[in-house]
């Protein structure tokens, strides 16, 4: 059997060092389709999280609205009552206050505050403010905002799944360029038997459990058990977690075939064992004296 086809069938998961490993040997066929598994699963939670967490908060908030109003100009026209809540959730929240006045604040993750000519978004991390476009009308009415949503917000959520299912492959490439040098030096000082391709493949491999842990850090959040702060840890957390299996992946690897193991000693040459050579004038003189 060919040995490259065989450990390119073995490697079928990077979830352990070994496993991770095994990819340094495997096809990029199976490399790419490893991750689209992955990619997958990760734009498949978000798009759930997004359906379950935030779409709704949207449509409330788009029921609050009143009957008339519009941003032209660079100016919200509002005829309801300031600061206003329109929708609030413990991922999102919607309110207008004309004047940021910060009377209407909320404890959610996120809050988007409708101004009278900018918007600002809070969270945990400081708030980002935005004045509307100068030569934009944009609806900011029930009448024409409901139906509106009703019909984009499916096609919204394919193309942000499907956005993040490019964007993740596209940053695993760059990562794994970027982590291929490191994995090929620790692998050049080990003595292990890689390539620069097979690094590059190894990279990311290793790339997979850190993506693995953000993707099931989503799912939580969206459930309520994870907030915020803890969410972002996570991401952070992902990182490390590709520095580690890249490093014990690369030291999983076999030694290179030219390079003697740790117990032989490199300055003592392999030599044939012979046999000890013989006396064949003590032998012949031991057959005549019997003789």
């Amino acid at each position: 059997m060919d040995v490259p086809a065989e450990k390119s069938r073995l490697a079928w998961q990077p979830l352990t060092p070994r496993g991770a490993a095994a990819f340094a040997r495997a096809s990029w066929r199976r490399l790419f389709a490893v991750q689209l598994a992955f990619a997958l699963l990760a734009s498949a939670t978000v798009a759930w999280s997004l359906h379950h967490a935030w779409l709704p908060v949207c449509e409330q908030a788009i029921r609050q609205l009143p009957a008339q109003g519009e941003i032209r100009f660079g100016k919200l026209d509002w005829i309801g009552e300031s600061p206003a809540r329109l929708a609030d959730s413990p991922w999102l929240a919607f309110s207008v206050d004309l004047t940021h006045s910060g009377q209407m604040r909320s404890p959610a993750h996120i809050q988007v505050e409708f101004g009278r000519s900018d918007v600002r978004i809070y969270s945990l991390f400081g708030f980002l403010q935005e004045r509307y476009p100068p030569g934009w009308r944009l609806a900011f009415n029930r009448a024409e905002l409901e139906p509106w949503w009703g019909a984009w917000a499916p096609e919204l959520l394919a193309c942000a799944a499907a956005a993040l299912l490019a964007g993740l492959l596209v940053v695993w490439a760059i990562l794994a360029t970027l982590y291929s040098l490191p994995a090929w030096l620790i692998g050049l000082f080990a003595n292990r038997d890689l390539s620069w391709s097979a690094s590059w493949r190894l990279a990311s491999a290793a790339l997979m459990p850190g993506a693995l842990l953000v993707t099931t850090a989503v799912f939580f959040y969206s459930l309520g058990f994870l907030d915020l702060v803890q969410l972002t840890a996570a991401v952070g957390a992902h990182f490390v977690i590709g520095w580690v299996y890249l490093v014990v992946s690369t030291l999983a690897l076999p030694r290179h075939p030219g390079v003697p193991g740790p117990d032989k000693n490199p300055f003592v040459r392999d030599r044939p064992c012979t046999p000890p050579p013989t006396n064949k004038l003590a032998q012949s003189g031991t057959k005549e004296t019997r003789s």
